[in-house]
């Protein structure tokens, strides 16, 4: 999978391992992709596929012993994996923003909204008091906060659940990063609520070229949100592609059985397509290709080869179906 000449974030052959005592641990195993500027890419799965320690790994935040043990990351023209504490501090706070699930995690419960903003901005922009509050006004009022002007002074605790995410992504915008990982940032809201936040992160990704990582275990929010998605299982990317293309004509078995699990609008049926069996633990990760325990269309070689990425019209999907070599090659969705 080649990047975009224009990518904002490259990330190549990326490998998290995880030290113990009984061994080296894989969780992220060798995933790939790209982001360009503007661009939402979603990232889902289901949960232990390795998609929030993806984000963490482009941060720098994985929680020790996780560890990047290959790969690169590369941010426009720079690399970032390699940096040390303190200048990837800088790069996360004034070119990287982060947006959370629980707004509470990135809230201090002690300190009102404004001082919170005020600071972030001042640690990062030669801004005065004043002026930093002025720009923190700005951005909760651009969130869509109302009153913004006297909400600055409110604590955490005095916003609902939605408002709270609000002052969350403006605090991810305080330094006007060129990047954002938002990890399952709608989880804990009430659809309506979760469809106000996915349009502002579109806003903003048109208005000021911000690229998002979004990473949900959500098909509906990622349908709604990205251009482009990555399907992981696994610590591995198994589907990735336009949106649109990956919904409607999803390749990967695995891709399938998740879009199969979303009730449509109309479409009555007695039951929900259900994928069989669960995530394997990552010290129980079999040969080949990991999904195979659970594929209702497996092949012989499934269990015993590891399939790459390999193309399908606008996609690339790491399922052996779609090798030329096996006959007919009709593929998950035949």
């Amino acid at each position: 999978m080649t990047a975009a000449d224009n990518a904002l974030l490259s990330v190549r052959n990326l490998v998290v391992a995880i030290p113990t005592r009984g061994g080296t641990l894989i969780a992220v195993d060798d995933v790939s992709f790209h982001i360009d500027e503007g661009e939402i890419l979603g990232v889902v799965g289901e949960s232990g596929a390795g998609k929030s320690l993806t984000g963490a790994a482009i941060i720098g935040l994985l929680e020790p012993p996780g560890r990047i043990a290959s790969g690169t990351i590369t941010l426009g023209d720079r690399r970032i994996d390699n940096l040390p504490y303190e200048r990837m501090r800088r790069v996360r706070g004034r070119e990287i923003g982060m947006i959370f699930q629980d707004p509470l995690t990135s809230l201090n419960p002690l300190y009102r909204v404004g001082e919170q903003l005020v600071e972030t901005i001042r640690t990062h922009l030669e801004l005065s008091d004043r002026q930093a509050r002025e720009r923190a006004i700005d951005l909760l009022n651009e969130v869509g906060i109302p009153s913004a002007v006297e909400r600055i002074d409110h604590y955490p605790h005095q916003f609902s659940g939605g408002m709270r995410q609000r002052v969350v992504i403006a605090l991810a915008l305080c330094t006007e990063p060129r990047l954002i990982i938002a990890d399952e940032p709608t989880t804990a809201l009430d659809v309506s609520i979760q469809a106000q936040i996915i349009a502002l992160l579109k806003k903003l990704c048109a208005e000021h070229g911000t690229a998002v990582m979004l990473v949900t275990h959500d098909m509906g929010v990622i349908a709604e949100a990205a251009q482009r998605v990555a399907v992981m299982y696994a610590g591995r990317i198994v589907e990735i592609g336009a949106v649109d293309e990956v919904v409607k004509r999803a390749r990967h078995p695995y891709t399938h059985g998740l879009m199969g699990s979303i009730p449509h609008v109309g479409h009555e049926v007695d039951r929900l397509l259900q994928i069989e069996g669960a995530m394997p633990r990552l010290n129980e990760i079999p040969g080949g290709c990991a999904f195979h325990p659970r594929c209702g269309k497996v092949l012989p070689r499934c269990s015993s080869e590891r399939p790459e990425l390999l193309p399908v019209d606008d996609s690339r999907v790491s399922c052996w179906l779609y090798d030329p070599a096996e006959a007919g090659g009709r593929g998950a969705d035949g």
